[in-house]
This record gives C-alpha cells, sequence and structure tokens, in this order.
C-alpha cells in the first residue's frame, strides 16, 4: 500500500504552526498524522503508483481570541479551496470524485465541522467529502448525520512526549492513592447561554452526587501538571462534553488508569488492536446515580484483571500518535484501518480490470 501526500501552499497547513499549540492541543492528530506520514516507508512521491491521496489541511488551528478554544467556522471554506486545488492541478480527486482520499477531521463532530451538534446535524457532511475517507474523533454506534460518509475513528491527540515524562516519574504500575477521579468542566447550572444543556447533565450530576464523596478526587479547575494525578488513580471518569468523545480515553489508558466510560452509544477507535472490554468500564449517563457502587464493585471484582489488561504498553502505544511512526501506534492502526479499504484503490482497481 501507498500513499500520496498532496504538497499544498502554507497557507493549508504550515503556516498554522505559528502557534505552537497547533501541533499539542487534543484536535493536533491532523498535524502528527501529516508528519508520520511524511517519514512512513508507505509514502510515494509518485501518485499514479498511491493506493490513497492524504489531503493535509489544518482546520483545527484557528484558536478564538475570546475563549482561546480552536474555532472551526472556516474549515468547510479552507477544505472546499484545497479540494478546488488538488482537482485543478491533478486529474486524481476527479477520476474517483474523492473516494481514494483521506482527510483528517480531528474536532467535536468530525466530518460535519461544527462544534455544536444540533447545528452539525443540520449542516451534514459537505457534499464534496461524501465519497472521501475520514479520520474523524467523532464516532457513535448508532446512524448519525455526522458519520455518513466512509470514516475511521481515531484518537484525540495527547502527547507521547508528555505521557512518556509522566510514567518516568510515576510508573503505570504504581501506587495509586486516588479512587476515582475527574479534572475539568463541571457547570453548576447545565444549561449553557446558547440554552443547550453541556454534558446532558452528567458532569453536574457527578459533581452534585459525589462532590463531597471523599473516595472521588473530583476538581473543576485547570492544572497543567493533572497527568500526575491520573497515573496515581485507579478510576479516571470519561463523561462526554459538548461530543460523546474525550481525550481523558487516551490519558486514562496511557497512564494505567481504568477508563470509567459515560457517553452512550460511543464508538471507540482502533477496536481490533485495543479491546474496550478488558480495559475499561462503561456506564450508562443514567447510572451515573449508581456510580460509586458500581466502581466499588470492579474494585473488589476484577479491578486486577482489567489492570493486567491496561497495562498492556502495546495499548498505550495504539492510541498515541508518534514521529516518525512507529509499528503498532496510532498511525500504523490508521494505515491498518486503511488497508481494508484497498478497493476504493483507483490503481488496484485499473490493474484487477486490466
Amino acid at each position: 500500500m501507498k500513499v500520496y501526500i498532496y504538497e499544498l501552499p502554507s497557507k493549508y497547513n504550515s503556516d498554522w504552526l505559528s502557534n505552537e499549540r497547533c501541533s499539542s492541543h487534543l484536535f493536533a492528530s491532523e498535524v502528527a498524522i501529516h508528519r508520520a506520514l511524511m517519514k512512513s516507508d508507505l509514502r510515494t512521491e509518485d501518485p499514479y503508483q498511491a493506493d490513497f491521496f492524504f489531503l493535509p489541511v489544518y482546520v483545527a488551528c484557528n484558536f478564538s481570541t475570546v475563549n482561546g478554544f480552536p474555532a472551526i467556522g472556516h474549515a468547510r471554506t479552507l477544505i472546499a479551496a484545497a479540494i478546488k486545488l488538488v482537482s485543478r492541478e491533478f486529474p486524481f480527486w476527479n477520476r474517483s470524485l474523492g473516494a481514494d482520499h483521506v482527510i483528517v477531521a480531528s474536532h467535536d463532530f468530525g466530518s460535519c465541522f461544527h462544534t455544536l451538534e444540533d447545528v452539525a446535524i443540520a449542516d451534514g457532511v459537505p457534499k464534496l467529502l461524501k465519497n472521501s475517507i475520514i479520520l474523524q474523533t467523532f464516532g457513535v454506534k448508532q446512524n448519525h448525520p455526522c458519520q455518513d460518509v466512509k470514516n475511521i475513528v481515531i484518537p484525540p491527540y495527547i502527547s507521547p512526549e508528555s505521557v512518556r515524562d509522566t510514567l518516568e516519574k510515576s510508573p503505570a504500575t504504581g501506587y495509586r492513592d486516588i479512587f476515582a477521579f475527574f479534572r475539568g468542566k463541571m457547570e453548576l447550572h447545565p444549561k449553557n447561554v446558547s440554552g443547550r444543556f453541556y454534558s446532558k447533565r452528567v458532569r453536574t450530576e457527578i459533581w452534585r452526587r459525589y462532590g463531597s464523596d471523599r473516595r472521588f478526587y473530583l476538581r473543576r479547575n485547570r492544572f497543567v501538571g493533572y497527568q500526575s494525578e491520573i497515573v496515581r488513580s485507579t478510576f479516571c471518569l470519561c463523561p462526554l462534553g459538548w461530543a460523546p468523545w474525550s481525550p481523558r480515553l487516551v490519558e486514562s489508558v496511557a497512564l494505567g488508569c481504568v477508563p470509567v466510560i459515560i457517553a452512550d452509544g460511543i464508538r471507540l477507535p482502533f477496536s481490533s488492536a485495543v479491546h474496550w472490554a478488558e480495559i475499561s468500564l462503561t456506564v450508562a449517563e443514567n447510572a451515573v446515580v449508581e456510580l460509586g457502587k458500581i466502581l466499588d464493585h470492579v474494585a473488589a471484582t476484577n479491578l486486577t484483571s482489567i489492570q493486567k489488561n491496561l497495562w498492556d504498553p502495546s495499548i498505550r502505544k495504539a492510541l498515541l500518535f508518534n514521529v516518525p511512526m512507529m509499528e503498532g501506534d496510532a498511525t500504523w492502526q490508521v494505515l491498518e484501518a486503511l488497508s481494508s479499504s484497498l478497493s476504493r484503490s483507483h490503481k488496484r482497481s485499473s490493474v484487477s480490470i486490466g
């Protein structure tokens, strides 16, 4: 299998790297995958030898001056301009209508390119991308307009270097003095100014029920060194936010804390490599009232077995994007997933027909 990477003008990718957050925040898989593929043996500089074509457009690096969060209102326009460019200068998009082209959409609702679900659903997947392959963090088991396209669910980006630094100080198999951990946004009044309920009230319910429970280490404020807390924790709560997925899924696994997934219907990344049922707990959103009892039961029964599976280094590797790519890591898993879609390769279909 070979991948051709379009060399686009810098306004589509490298210009955004002037802000160093672009290559390190939770949506930065769009940067990491590009960099890893550039150094991969599977890259070809001859597009006629390619099975797939990678379109390196960074859409998640436009950080808001108001709140510092990524603003992706420009994403559709930027991607459309990139497609127009490669369609004009190369024959490859037009001959397959983009079916063998790969694009990263590493933000809240993936290929719908909006941070709020109702707007994302109303907008849907851009018509231009309907035939393409989207690498996206968003995935659910039920039908959803934002996955009405060939897609591969990928993990959010967590710096492999930060994980390694944390584990050098505190190994994953070390002593854990925190029973249940969560640090992040937990609104006391979950109805947002937009009229929407953040986290479907789940995080608010966790805070109300367990904020004063000494077994639960819950913090609503930011803390740069929070990975040092994860590596001390037995269970790490991973409730939905606006979208079902969360960087906590990767951080908890990478640092050996059992992820407690509270996001109904979520589709998790790389299930062929990461056997999620063996390394995590899933708690229904409406069962948060029983969360304490559930964790107590697991701690008294099969916690040791879960931790043994979780602490396998190959599990951690499968969820982290390394540059250069390492066998078994997240970019490697993406390429493995792409290899099952070689029927989309124009080169292969041309050979078979001939």
